[in-house]
């Protein structure tokens, strides 16, 4: 994104702009992107400084790290000018805010802010050369691989020597009056953000401000870099605020990620280094035998399965990669979130996530949402750490434990650990006032009289489960009272476990054609004016006809209804509760009801009650023309 043939530009910055620039005389803020996750954290931020028309908004990418992909999108969108890393770092800012450690940040032209772009300082790392301390500096034995000149000294990628920034006299002073030296805190582990390593620039800190988002990190910093101390500002967090103002949104938000009333969300969380859930480093490679046995063993009707994947996998990988590995549980219905929009919001909806050691799975402990840890590499966490803590006092999951039951024992049992919400962040809901006075403090100019606001979190484009993966259903007929009880199972690897009839339930539009000619109930869902169909009175006919065997098929026409015809020609609307049960279930349970010989006239009178997990359902059955 930065190669020698990019071009500078020319407005609002450049040898000519106060020629052609409409507003000369604003104040620069400079955004200094490394990559997504980093540039994330930045638009955060970037709202603090609307509506200031003395404000001159830009941005850059350093180049430094492994995974650029996505920045350039990402920017586009905020509309904020882009430049070429050299030009930013030729061009006079007056402020330059930044969320990562990579590329030569000491050669920046102004004032610099530093925040994190996760939950704190948490990640040891091995130590570089000590000697060098340039991009070229060798790396111990135990770093990455991939780890290699200019890259991104991020904390999950091992480290990276950095080079550093022009003096600053004041923490020198202060380092003298701590009485310490940068030798002593050398001694301890270095950890990412809080290590002479990345902070200091000849003695002297890189960043003139070094924001923090709870007194713990100032007390570790004290420790491992005295001579930053005197940069360090306390100012909250801001993801976690967006999340924790919209709290009061939860119902909306697992709406928009298909829940249903009577289901519960469970979120699958990875980070993306090799010893993450979604590695394969980490010996046990849990991820890829997790994924389909949440899609399988957990009823559809009863759980909501969701996937937030680090962008650094997806950005390394490529979305078209994420895709083609996740895609048997997308066709069984897996929520493939957002990983730059969507994913706090899926936190907030969630009822269980089973994760790892990255801040998506502290945060939503803070949040307080049971998790279970699905792999847990605390050699590469500061032992001081809060994430520290978190791994060693979090469930674990058991990977020969029955899901289900593993999931009700979680979530029955849960009792919120007190660290993650107590040392998250100690300005809970005021780190924009915190961070906007900062800014403008260090901008030397008049902060707005107007209240600092973040901007809220977005409602997520609504995802409708539409599964396309073969169900095994799972159906018990009662008497007394008289009930449907219904389990349906997404493409199993072997016979739902339980008593009961079970069926085949199949979507006309499988990957698997020859499933169709097994299947019980055949499925379709679509407009009910749609004409490549005609209409759904003759779908149903046309695909009774061509699989003989079927004994019911069903045009799903909304979220509550569909059209189902039997085998003997009777035609019949079904309609559900609102934000009840799925169409296609309402479906297999009237196969159900047929199945054990009851009559369609008893249904169209009394409807149905359908009961999946503890939640019951009641459908009303039509007789259509």
């Amino acid at each position: 994104m930065t190669g020698a043939g990019d071009r500078y530009i020319r407005v609002p910055v450049g040898d000519e702009a106060a020629r052609w620039a409409a507003r000369g005389r604003c104040k620069r803020v400079l955004f200094v992107v490394h990559n997504v996750t980093s540039a994330t954290r930045l638009l955060d931020v970037l709202p603090l400084f609307h509506d200031d028309f003395g404000i001159q908004l830009l941005a850059t990418c350093t180049g430094s790290s492994a995974f650029e992909g996505g920045v350039a999108a990402l920017l586009a969108e905020t509309g904020v000018p882009v430049l070429p890393w050299e030009q930013a770092l030729e061009t006079k800012v007056d402020l330059a805010i930044t969320a990562s450690l990579g590329g030569q940040l000491h050669r920046i032209s102004g004032q610099l802010a530093l925040l994190s772009h996760g939950v704190g300082y948490n990640k040891t790392l091995a130590t570089p050369d000590a000697g060098g301390r340039t991009p070229e500096s060798p790396l111990t034995s135990d770093s990455p691989p991939d780890a290699g000149p200019g890259t991104d000294p991020d904390p999950d990628a091992g480290p990276r020597a950095v080079p550093h920034r022009h003096g600053r006299g004041r923490a020198a002073e202060s380092a003298l009056s701590l009485g310490q030296t940068a030798e002593s805190a050398l001694a301890a582990p270095p950890v990412f953000g809080l290590s002479p390593d990345w902070l200091l620039h000849d003695g002297i800190p890189i960043a003139d401000a070094m924001v923090l988002s709870h007194p713990e990190q100032l007390d570790r910093l004290r420790t491992a870099c005295p001579e930053a101390v005197a940069t360090a500002v306390l100012a909250g967090d801001p993801c976690f605020d967006r999340m924790l103002a919209a709290r009061p949104y939860r119902e909306r938000f697992r709406k928009a990620f298909g829940v249903r009333r009577g289901q519960r969300l469970v979120v699958l969380n990875s980070t993306w280094n090799p010893e993450s859930l979604f590695g394969d480093g980490g010996g046990a490679d849990v991820f890829p035998s997790l994924l389909p046995r949440l899609t399988a063993e957990l009823p559809a009707d009863e759980y909501r399965v969701a996937a937030v994947l680090h962008p650094n996998i997806w950005q390394g990988h490529g979305p078209g990669q994420i895709r083609a590995w996740l895609d048997r549980a997308l066709r069984a219905g897996l929520v493939l979130v957002d990983p730059l929009h969507d994913w706090r919001q899926a936190l907030l909806a969630a009822d269980a996530v089973i994760g790892d050691h990255g801040s998506v799975s502290y945060y939503a402990a803070a949040l307080g949402i049971p998790v279970l840890l699905g792999t847990t590499p605390s050699a590469g966490l500061d032992p001081l750490s809060p994430v520290a803590q978190f791994v060693d006092q979090a469930p674990q999951f058991d990977p020969h434990a029955p899901l289900a039951d593993h999931l009700d024992g979680l979530i029955a049992n849960h009792r919120p650990l007190p660290g993650p919400a107590r040392l998250t962040t100690s300005a809970p809901g005021t780190s924009a006032a915190l961070l906007r006075s900062l800014f403008y403090r260090l901008l030397n100019t008049p902060e707005p009289q107007r209240p600092a606001l973040l901007e809220p979190l977005r409602l997520p484009p609504h995802q409708h489960p539409s599964p396309t993966a073969p169900l095994k259903v799972l159906t018990r007929v009662t008497t007394n009272p008289y009930a449907i009880h219904l389990a349906r199972h997404s493409d199993p690897w072997y016979e739902p476990l339980g008593e009961g009839d079970v069926h085949l339930a199949v979507p006309e539009d499988t990957r698997d054609p020859g499933q169709l000619a097994l299947a019980d109930v055949l499925l379709r869902e679509g407009a009910a004016e749609d004409p490549r169909f005609g209409s759904p009175e003759q779908w149903t006919a046309e695909v009774l006809a061509r699989h003989p065997y079927s004994s019911l098929a069903a045009y799903v026409t909304g979220p509550r209804t569909c059209t189902v015809r039997t085998r003997t020609g009777r035609l019949l609307r079904l309609t559900g509760e609102p934000d009840g049960l799925a169409p296609g279930a309402s479906a297999s349970a009237l196969h159900a009801w047929l199945a054990a010989g009851r009559t369609i006239d008893r249904a169209t009178k009394e409807g149905l009650t359908i009961r999946t997990g503890s939640t019951t359902h009641h459908v009303t059955v039509t007789v259509m023309p």
